[in-house]
């Protein structure tokens, strides 16, 4: 991901300034504008905590580490910082959610479809379900009667998600209703890994010169 946002962000005019991994660090860091954070679920809110401290917005879609959501919340909060945090940064993706919780809602007083969701990704992804399956779920839940869900078997008030690591796939959700007569299905399936970076990029564009925490629906427009 770091590669393929270094060369759309090349392209569309904009200068790399720091870089960072596991084995390097590039340039420095004080002097970015904004940061675009994908990292690990063990290095996310370290990033993200050190670019508030020094004042730069963080546009992050690195997953698997939401249980911190509140604490990275605060800290954006306590430095008057600014902060994006996406599961998925694709467009088509974010537009996706937005089909996902209107099917949600269309189909909530029919109780006879059972709702799953199934993604897929390469194998190197570490954390599963993936945050985009989790974020489709969020969606639903809030329009249904359903409470929560689980990775595996689920029960009837929950919302079951199946997880596949197949190598070099780039990232396929889906999200299923069957019921006893017929199937209704949504599908997205990413192609390459240049949509989540055009997504990011586009997000760390518009924030700037703004101040809070906000979501893709804010930088799209589809609130």
């Amino acid at each position: 991901m770091g590669k393929t946002i270094e060369r759309f962000a090349v392209q569309k005019g904009h200068s790399v300034v720091y870089k960072s991994g596991s084995d390097f660090v590039e340039g420095v860091l004080s002097e970015a504008d904004v940061a675009i954070e994908f990292s690990t679920p063990k290095t996310a809110v370290t990033n993200i905590a050190t670019c508030f401290d020094l004042g730069i917005p963080v546009v992050s879609g690195t997953t698997g580490w939401l249980d911190a959501f509140e604490e990275v919340v605060r800290k954006c909060e306590d430095c008057n910082g600014s902060f994006i945090y996406a599961s998925n940064f694709s467009i088509g993706m974010n537009l996706f959610f937005k089909l996902n919780a209107y099917a949600s809602t269309l189909l909530s007083p029919w109780k006879e479809y059972k709702v799953s969701i199934e993604e897929i990704h390469h194998t190197q992804k570490k954390d599963a379900p993936s945050g985009s399956a989790i974020s489709l779920a969020k969606g639903i839940i809030q329009h249904s009667n359903k409470v929560g869900w689980k990775l595996g078997k689920a029960t009837d008030n929950e919302i079951e998600i199946t997880a596949k690591r197949i190598e070099d796939v780039k990232g396929t959700h889906s999200v299923s209703y069957e019921s006893p007569i017929d199937s209704i299905s949504l599908k997205h399936e990413a192609h390459s890994r240049d949509g989540f970076a055009v997504g990011a990029i586009i997000a760390a564009e518009w924030l700037q010169n703004k101040k809070g925490v906000y979501t893709m629906d804010d930088v799209l427009q589809i609130k």
